[in-house]
Parts: C-alpha cells; structure tokens; sequence
C-alpha cells in the first residue's frame, strides 16, 4: 500500500509539472539569459538523448524525480543507484555517468568553503577547472560580505546559466528527531552548521551517565577515515568533530567562539593575516586498551596543534589528502614564547593589544608563555601561545579552524603510526593512521587513535560503532562530557532508522527526512528539531569521456529540465529554492525556472554538433 502511494504522488508530480508554466531563467533575463550554439535552427535528430544518472539508494526519490522530468524533455534516462556512498563514490571516479545527484553542506558558515572544494581547479572535491571560475573564488575569499555578494553572483552565473557545470535542485532544513522521555532536551543542540556535539547531550535520568549508553544513528557503517584530513563526508563529518578538538567551533548562528575549543581566546592582529590562540592545558588524548578507553596522559598542546595545521595545509602530508584546499591559506604557525611581542601587536580593531586580548575573562594573567606543553598551568599564568599567519589577508581562515579537518591530532602518535614514504604508498601494505580497518573487529583490528575531542571510537562492526568519553578532557568544566558510552547504530533506510527510533531502539535520529515530520510530530515520545541548513543538493556534470563534458548545450539542456517547484511540492514546502551551494549563505538574486523551450533550442544546437562530427 505504501509503494502504491508513492507512485501515485509521483503520478500526480509528473502531472502537475507538464501542466505548469516554464519560464525564463534569472531576474537579470536580457543580461543573462544564456543562448544556444548558432546554426543549429532545426532538430537534426527526434529520438531522445541517452543520458546516465548516478546517486545512491536513500536519494531515490530524488532520483525519480529528475528522471521523469528528464524524460519529460526528451532524454533516455538510465539510472545508476548504488547502494551506498561508496559505491557510489566508486562509480563516480571511474566516470560511470553523465550527471550525478551530489549534496554539499557548509559545514563551517563561510561561503568560501561552499566552492572552493568543490569548483576550484585542483580542489579536493573538485572535477572542473575554469580560470575564471578561480578567480572569482579567489577574490571573493579576500572580501567582506557586503563587497562580495556581486562577486559570489558573478560566479553563480558563469557556473550555472553560462556553463551548466552543475545544475541544482534545492535547499534544505536540517533536521533531527530524539526520544524526550529518555534525554534532557536542554542537552540537545540542533546548530545551523556545526555538527551535534556529542558532550552536551545527557539522559533527562542523570543516574543513567555511567550505566548506559547513548544510542545515535548513522547511514554510512564505511568510515573514510578517522584522520581528519582525509576525509570529509557523511559518513566521519560527526565522528571526527567529537574525536578531535579544534582551535575554535561555531555558536549554533554560525558565529566564531572559542567556547569548548582548545583555545581560551583568540585575537586578530592588525591587518588581518596574524591570529593568535592561547591554548587550554586541561585536555589529553585517549587511547584504547584491549577495546577500553584510557587516559595516554600525554596532554595537548602547541606542538600538536602545529604539526596538524601543517599537515592539513600540505597536499602531500599524506596520500589521498582530502581537505588541504580548505587550509591552503595558511602560511605558517608558530609558538610563540616572548609575553612582550603580543603586547606590542595591535589588534585588527584598532582598539587594544593581543595580550590583553588573549587574558580576557583568564582567573591568571599571562606570566609566561612555555614551549614544553607540560609546563604549562593556567592557575600561575603559564600558557601556550600559538600564531598562525595566512598568506594573504584571509579572516575566513577562522571558519576553516573549526571544521573537523582541522582536529588535532597527537604529533606523536601519528609520526609513530604513519612511517610509510607517501609517495610509495602501497594500500595493500601500508596502513595509515585513522585507517578505518584498525577499528573495525576482525584480524585487522589494531585501534592506534589517540584523539583529542570528548570521545574516541574503540570498535566497530558492520551493525554499530562503540565510543567511549575521554577520561582526560577538560574534566571538572562545564565541557566535560555527561556520558560515559556512545553508540552509533548504522541504519541505511529511513524508515528503519524511524522506527528504530518510536521503538525506542536508538535515542536520537540525525537529519529526519522531511517527508518523515508528521510521523515524528504525531509520536508523543518524540521531539522534533529543525532549522535552516547550509545544505544544498545538485546535478554534477561528468567532465571527462563522456559528451555532457564538450557540450555546453547538452548541459544547459539538462539544467533547464529541472523544475525546482517539484521537489518543494513533493517535500511540502520544506526545501527551498536554490542556485548553488552559496543559496543558503549569499542571497545573489538570480533564479533558475524550468523552460522546455530552451531544453529544444540546446537540445538542436547539441544534436546538430553531433551530426556535423
């Protein structure tokens, strides 16, 4: 009965979208309006255009919906739905599409992060390379917001209308449900951009803290990899946020704190290449023993924090580097030991000095700044300094430190695991840090991590995932996490994962389907929290071997079959329109509507290349 229900939605989509108005593509249509190849006034060709179409089984619906009104403007579309993202992924470097269903979330509130991975040419998520396209990234990234909205619209359009690298299909909420009868709902934070941080959430019964164990969900049972740098998807995004501390995190509004970082305070230097970050000395890194979380005693410290910014920045730190784009900015960090030199540093307001920014609200005044970690002790005013200097002005490099791939790691630990030469790398001998084999039960299972955040995952299976609170971090604060034991169950289909959630099953249900809200709403037991995310999901073209790679118009044919008031009737009313990834930060004006007569007119022009090659 359920199927059938589905179908006839979907039936009554398709009906409504052949029966809607489709018209022009953004609100500057002279100056924008995009047009076909010339010669090319007659269709060469009537048979519809083959076209392959890649995402996973939990986006099927997705999928459906972009096939029928692919369909609908005369494209043969084949679906390949893979079961997993990475199978999927598998597929996508092996180039086993035409376009691929693809989502981003700006997981750190700055719209330079929203592109540069993505669009940039040598970005770690990257497939195109435009020198125009680089350029606008680039000078947007030296901008404040309001000199770089016209930049950032400037990149919309030649991204979207002029080139049709992608073509999107809409914003979304973010969304979690949880079970108010087991948890404190003041404990759980639902943030725009920062991942659910694990150490607040606590049992609305407190005696339970040690007892029993907080059941999450997850759909990936893959994990990248547990280093931070080499991975940053869905399926460790989450994990590594609550495995390694970062030097700043983000308020629920997207805002920069150093409120439960690694840092007491920061302060930006006059000019706005220098930050400078006065460390915490209440953190250690945890380890597992015989799969039982212990103390290393080996406390976090500058040391740490320089060799993981110098390796998130270098490429070649590590093979299959995944986020060094995000941190290739940075031009040096350093410790700093001399208390006169941050005196006599202006701050970039003008109104003060740095070291009597990095003391505010401090219980012990700066009386001298160590190079031994170990020395340092916040009640006699001994403290770690670091500095850290960007290789041009760059004040968003302040979002990049709180993203999960600028955790930080142990210097130590990592140096002792990863002794292999990376340009050597043998994936059938070598075995990196973070390496998700080593924490996985089986002949394989040999759990080196040694994590710095509130949590560290002490063994997974194919069913769930056991994490265990850091014994060592900033005990007796008000951050120190409440419980003792975490699990991850891994649940791919939504359903599952709701029911599992009404039975009482797993305790919390991170990023709840739209379609699912009512159910939620209806269950007594259960809270639901949403609010507007930085996600945005869209078509992204091949670039290579196939022919939506040389043209333009085949492209633009398929952008302009897309009717993004489908997916907000099917979702009701709970997507939102979009252009981009930017669409949730950067409100740039322009719009895409659907037009079937411009899919003909790029459809001819592409049809008459074909035949005159």
């Amino acid at each position: 009965m359920k199927h059938k229900r589905k179908l006839f939605s979907l039936i009554l989509l398709s009906l409504a979208i052949m029966l809607s108005g489709c018209t022009l593509t953004t609100k500057d249509e002279a100056a924008s309006s995009p047009q076909a190849t010339e010669g090319a006034e007659a269709v060469v060709d009537s048979k519809p255009v083959d076209i392959e179409l890649l995402g996973m089984s939990s986006n099927e619906t997705d999928l459906n919906i972009v096939r029928d009104q692919l369909v609908k403007n005369g494209f043969n579309v084949k679906l390949n739905i893979q079961a997993d993202y990475g199978t999927f992924k598998a597929q996508q470097d092996a180039g086993n599409y035409d376009i691929a269903l693809s989502s981003w979330t700006t997981v750190t509130g700055n719209p330079d992060y929203a592109v540069r991975s993505l669009f940039k040419t040598g970005g770690d998520y990257s497939i195109m390379s435009d020198k125009d396209i680089d350029a606008l990234i680039d000078t947007a990234s030296t901008q404040t917001p309001d000199q770089y909205t016209e930049t950032y619209k400037q990149l919309e359009q030649k991204l979207v209308f002029d080139n049709a690298y992608i073509a999107p299909l809409y914003s979304s909420l973010k969304s979690q449900a949880f079970n108010q009868e087991v948890l404190n709902k003041d404990s759980v934070r639902l943030s725009k951009s920062r991942s659910l941080p694990w150490e607040e959430l606590d049992f609305k019964d407190a005696s339970k803290r040690n007892t029993e164990a907080l059941v999450l969900q997850s759909a990936m049972a893959t994990l990248t990899s547990l280093d931070p740098i080499k991975g940053n998807d869905g399926s460790i995004n989450i994990i590594n946020t609550n495995q390694y501390v970062r030097l700043l995190n983000l308020t629920d509004d997207d805002k920069l704190t150093a409120e439960g970082s690694l840092s007491y305070n920061f302060a930006i230097a006059e000019g706005n290449s220098d930050y400078y970050f006065i460390l915490r000395d209440d953190i250690h890194f945890a380890e597992i023993k015989d799969k039982l979380v212990a103390d290393s005693g080996e406390r976090v410290g500058a040391d740490d924090v320089i060799f993981s910014l110098d390796r998130a920045k270098n490429k070649d730190s590590v093979p299959d580097h995944r986020t060094y784009t995000l941190h290739e900015h940075i031009k040096n960090v350093e410790l700093v030991t001399d208390p006169a030199a941050l005196e006599s540093v202006k701050l970039s307001s003008g109104s003060d000095n740095v070291k009597n920014e990095l003391e505010k609200g401090l219980d012990a005044k700066i009386s001298e700044l160590v190079s031994d970690k170990a020395q340092a002790n916040s009640k006699e005013g001994k403290y770690q300094v670091v500095k850290l200097t960007t290789t041009v002005p760059f004040p968003q490099v302040l979002n990049y430190l709180a993203h999960q791939s600028a955790g930080i790691v142990s210097k130590k630990q990592v140096e002792k695991i990863n002794t292999y030469d990376v340009a050597k790398f043998d994936v059938n001998k070598d075995i990196p840090y973070g390496d998700q084999n080593t924490v996985t039960e089986g002949s394989q299972y040999n759990n080196t991590l040694y994590t710095s955040g509130p949590y560290i995952l002490a063994h997974k299976n194919d069913y769930e995932a056991v994490f265990y609170k850091n014994p060592g971090y900033m005990k007796g604060t008000k951050h120190e996490p409440k419980i003792t034991s975490i699990k991850v169950r891994f649940i791919k289909d939504a359903d599952s994962a709701l029911s599992a959630l009404r039975s009482g099953e797993i305790h919390l249900y991170y990023s709840v389907p739209e379609t699912k809200f009512d159910i939620v709403k209806g269950d007594s037991k259960l809270a639901l929290q949403t609010i507007p995310s930085n996600a945005a999901s869209y078509l992204l073209f091949n670039t290579k071997n196939r022919p939506v790679a040389e043209s333009a118009d085949l492209r633009k044919a398929v952008l302009y079959s897309i009717n993004q008031d489908e997916f907000l009737a099917y979702y009701g009313g709970n997507k939102f329109k979009a252009i981009s990834t930017l669409s949730p930060l950067v409100k740039t004006g322009l719009e895409l509507k659907a037009d079937s007569a411009k899919v003909k007119e790029f459809l001819n022009a592409y049809q008459a290349g074909a035949t005159a090659k």
